[in-house]
C-alpha cells in the first residue's frame, strides 16, 4: 500500500454557495478520510478549489448584471469560508482564474496537441447574429421534444429530466436577445474518446471489479457498452482558460478539460509552498490518487480526464473514485434554482459552534449508495439522542465523577479483558470501514464504543458503589475514562471540533493510528482530567421549527409565477369587498402641485360628479399625457388632504418592471363614466 494520497474533492461552481447535498456527498466524506489517512501517518495531499469557468457563471453574471468575474470572486470567498468553518482540512483550496491554473491548463492542451492526440472538426453550431457570439447549450432554450415543456435547455430538460442537444429542441431561441439563432459553421479540437475505449475496459471494467463501488462501476460499464464518441475540448465562449493556439481567438478550453486539471495546478501551487515536488503526487507510481465526488461527475472523472492523462502519457490513474449519490431535502430534490436548500453559511450563522452536529447528522445518512434524505426533525433527533444522551452523556459521566470523588485523577484500576476486547474491535472497524469508503459503518462502529461506554458505567453503577468501596468505584472510572480518551482520539476524522475539545478535556494529544492501536492504556493513573462544561447541547424545538419555516416560506415563494411581487395582504370577508365601490373614470385636466416633484393635482368626472384627485404619478407621466384617459377610481375613499388640497379618491394604477407606473383601465375604450366594477 502507497505511503502517498493525492486526495480531490470535485471542485465547487463558483456560481453561488454550498449546500448540505454538496457536503455529504463529497466534501464531508473527503475530509474525513483525509483526516484518517493523516493519522495513519500517511503523505496526504488534500485538494480543491473553485471551478470559476462554464456557462453557469457567465448565466448567473448576466442575470445580475455583472462580470463573471464579480461572480466568481464572490462566491469564491463564501465557499472557502464555509469549507474552513466547517472543518474541511484542505491541504490547498485554490481556483482556476489563477495564473498557474491557466499556465498548467494550456501545458497539459498543447502537450496533447504536440503528440497528434486531438482531431480538429468543423460542425455547425447555434450563433446569435444580435449578440454576435456562439451560443453553448445552456444559453439555447426552446420546447423539449419529450414532455412540450417550452423552457427546456439546449442540454437538459429540467421538467422531464431529459438530456438533450440544441438541435433537438423545437422552436430554438437564444437566452441572450431572444431571436431564433442560426447555424453557422466553426473549428474546435476534438478528443477521440472511442480510441481509449480499450484502455478504459482493461483499466476499469477488468481492473476495478472488486473495488470500486457498484454505481460507479455499473455508470462507467454503460456508457463504455454504448461506445464512445469523440469529444470537443474546446468552446466558442469569452469566458475561460484561452487556447492556446495561434488563429484560436474566440475559443476557450473546455470547462470539463480545464476543471479536472485544477486538481494538478492547485498541487503545484501547494508543493511550491510546502518544498514538496508535485510529480511525487501526480506522476509517481508511489502515489494513490483518490477523486471524491456526486455521480452527476462519474463520466468526467472516470472516462474524459483518465483518456486525457492517458493522451499524456505522464499521470497515474485514480486508485479510486468513491462516488456518492444525491442527499434530498424534507423528501424533496435539492435545488439551487428554486433556493430549496439548507446553505453551509447560514448554518454556520444559525447554528454557531454546532458544526460538529451538522457533520454527524450528515455522515450518518451520507447517500453512500443511493438517494438519501435530510429531514430537519431527524437532525434534532441525531443531536439531541445521540450527541447529547449518549456521547456527551457519557463523557459528562466521566468527567463529573472523576472531579467529584477523584479530585479529577484517573483513580487506580485495570483494564478488564471485556473492554480491551470492545476497545480493539472498535479501532479496528472504524478502520476497516475507512478504507473501504463506508463513511456510516464506520460512524457506527465509533458510536458502538459509546453505547459500550455507558453500559459499562450503568452496569458498575459507580455512584452506588461508591458508598461501600471507593476502590470498586475508582476501579469502574479508571475502565471508563481509558474508554472516553479512546472515544476522544476515534472522533477526530468525523467531529475534529468535538475532538478538539475532548483533547482539552482529558489533557491528551491526537495520537497517530499506529500507537492508538498499540496503546492498551491510554490514560495512566493519576492523569489530571478537567472539569469540563457539556460537549453538546440540546437543541430546542423552537430551533427546529424556524428552520421549517424557512423552508416552507421558500416553497410558497417558488409559487409565485413572479418572485418580485408582494406577499397577500390580509384576507377580507365578502361583505367587506362589497363595501368597496369600484367606478369607471375620465381624467379631464391635470396639473402639477408646487414643490411637489412626485404629485398631479387631477379632475375626474366619475359619471357621479367631477371630483379633485391628488395622485403620486407626476414621475411616470406628465399632465399632458393622462388629460383624456379613462382609469378606474376607488370612489368611497374618504377624503384626506394632500398638500392642503383635498383628495376624494384613488386611482388604480401598477408599477411594471422598469418601475414606471401603469394605469389599470378598461379594455374596452368605450366605456361611460360611472360604471361599476366588481
Amino acid at each position: 500500500m502507497s505511503n502517498r494520497k493525492m486526495i480531490t474533492a470535485a471542485l465547487p461552481y463558483a456560481n453561488g454557495p454550498v449546500h448540505i447535498g454538496h457536503l455529504a456527498g463529497v466534501y464531508i466524506p473527503a475530509d474525513v478520510y483525509a483526516r484518517f489517512q493523516r493519522r495513519l501517518g500517511k503523505d496526504v495531499a488534500f485538494i480543491c478549489g473553485s471551478d470559476e469557468h462554464g456557462i453557469p457563471i457567465t448565466i448567473r453574471a448576466k442575470k445580475e448584471g455583472v462580470t463573471p468575474q464579480d461572480i466568481v470572486d464572490k462566491y469564491h470567498g463564501i465557499i472557502k469560508k464555509s469549507f474552513s468553518d466547517l472543518g474541511i482540512s484542505f491541504d490547498e483550496y485554490s481556483r482556476t482564474t489563477s495564473k498557474k491554473h491557466y499556465e498548467t491548463s494550456q501545458d497539459f492542451f498543447k502537450v496533447l496537441y504536440e503528440k497528434g492526440k486531438f482531431t480538429e472538426e468543423v460542425s455547425e453550431q447555434y450563433f446569435d447574429e444580435q449578440a454576435n457570439e456562439f451560443l453553448a447549450d445552456r444559453y439555447i432554450v426552446g420546447t423539449c421534444p419529450n414532455c412540450g415543456n417550452e423552457n427546456a435547455y439546449g442540454d437538459q430538460c429540467e421538467k422531464c429530466g431529459s438530456t438533450l442537444s440544441p438541435s433537438e429542441l423545437i422552436n430554438p431561441k437564444s437566452m441572450l436577445s431572444g431571436n431564433v439563432p442560426i447555424l453557422k459553421e466553426t473549428k474546435n479540437w476534438y478528443l477521440p474518446l472511442n480510441e481509449y475505449e480499450d484502455f478504459l475496459n482493461e483499466w476499469i471494467i477488468e481492473g476495478h471489479k472488486d473495488d470500486w463501488k457498484p454505481n460507479v462501476y455499473g455508470q462507467v460499464k454503460s456508457w463504455l457498452n454504448d461506445g464512445l464518441k469523440p469529444r470537443a475540448m474546446t468552446r466558442d465562449l469569452n469566458w475561460g482558460v484561452p487556447v492556446p493556439l495561434p488563429n484560436a481567438e474566440g475559443k476557450v478550453l473546455y470547462v470539463w478539460f480545464d476543471a479536472p486539471i485544477g486538481y494538478i495546478s492547485f498541487t503545484k501551487e501547494w508543493a511550491e509552498k510546502n518544498g514538496k515536488d508535485w510529480k511525487d503526487y501526480w506522476q509517481s507510481e508511489g502515489s494513490d490518487l483518490v477523486h471524491f465526488i456526486g455521480k452527476d461527475n462519474i463520466v468526467f472523472h472516470c472516462i474524459i480526464f483518465p483518456a486525457m492523462m492517458k493522451a499524456h502519457g505522464d499521470y497515474v490513474m485514480p486508485k479510486n473514485v468513491p462516488a456518492f449519490e444525491f442527499l434530498n431535502l424534507e423528501n424533496d430534490k435539492i435545488s439551487t434554482s428554486r433556493n430549496w436548500a439548507v446553505w453551509a453559511h447560514e448554518y454556520v450563522e444559525d447554528f454557531p459552534g454546532q458544526q460538529d452536529v451538522l457533520r454527524y447528522a450528515l455522515l450518518s445518512s451520507a447517500p453512500e449508495t443511493k438517494d438519501n434524505n435530510f429531514t430537519w426533525k431527524d437532525f434534532q433527533t441525531k443531536n439531541n439522542s445521540e450527541l447529547v444522551n449518549k456521547f456527551g452523556n457519557f463523557i459528562n459521566r466521566v468527567i463529573s465523577f472523576t472531579n467529584k470523588n477523584f479530585e479529577g485523577k484517573v483513580p487506580n484500576g485495570v483494564l478488564d479483558e471485556e473492554s480491551k476486547t470492545a476497545i480493539k474491535t472498535a479501532i479496528e472497524k472504524v478502520s476497516y470501514h475507512l478504507e473501504k469508503y463506508e463513511f456510516r459503518n464506520s460512524l457506527n462502529s465509533f458510536m458502538e464504543l459509546v453505547d459500550y461506554g455507558n453500559l459499562y458505567l450503568q452496569n458498575a453503577a459507580p455512584w452506588k458503589t461508591i458508598k461501600e468501596d471507593i476502590n470498586v468505584a475508582g476501579q469502574a472510572m479508571f475502565v471508563g475514562a481509558q474508554i472516553a480518551a479512546v472515544v476522544a482520539q476515534l472522533c477526530e476524522p468525523f467531529m475534529p471540533f468535538s475532538a478538539e475539545k475532548l483533547f482539552g478535556y482529558f489533557n491528551i494529544e491526537k495520537k497517530n493510528w499506529e500507537d492508538l492501536q498499540n496503546s492498551e492504556i491510554q490514560i495512566e493513573v493519576g492523569h489530571k482530567i478537567e472539569n469540563a462544561p457539556l460537549l453538546f447541547a440540546p437543541i430546542e424545538d423552537s430551533v427546529i421549527e424556524a428552520q421549517i419555516q424557512k423552508l416552507e416560506d421558500t416553497k410558497q415563494n417558488n409559487k409565485k409565477t413572479n418572485p418580485n411581487a408582494n406577499p397577500m395582504k390580509d384576507e377580507i370577508t365578502f361583505d367587506d369587498f362589497t363595501k368597496i365601490d369600484l367606478r369607471t373614470a375620465t381624467i379631464t385636466e391635470a396639473e402639477k402641485v408646487e414643490k411637489a416633484d412626485k404629485l398631479l393635482k387631477l379632475t375626474v368626472d366619475t359619471g357621479v360628479d367631477v371630483r379633485t384627485v391628488v395622485s403620486g404619478i407626476a414621475e411616470s407621466f406628465t399632465p399632458e399625457e393622462v388629460i383624456g384617459k379613462q382609469v378606474m377610481i376607488l370612489l368611497n375613499l374618504a377624503p384626506r388632504k394632500i398638500r392642503g388640497i383635498e383628495s376624494q379618491g384613488m386611482l388604480l394604477l401598477t408599477t411594471k418592471p422598469d418601475g414606471k407606473l401603469s394605469f389599470v383601465t378598461p379594455d374596452d375604450s368605450n366605456v361611460e363614466n360611472g360604471i361599476e366594477i366588481g
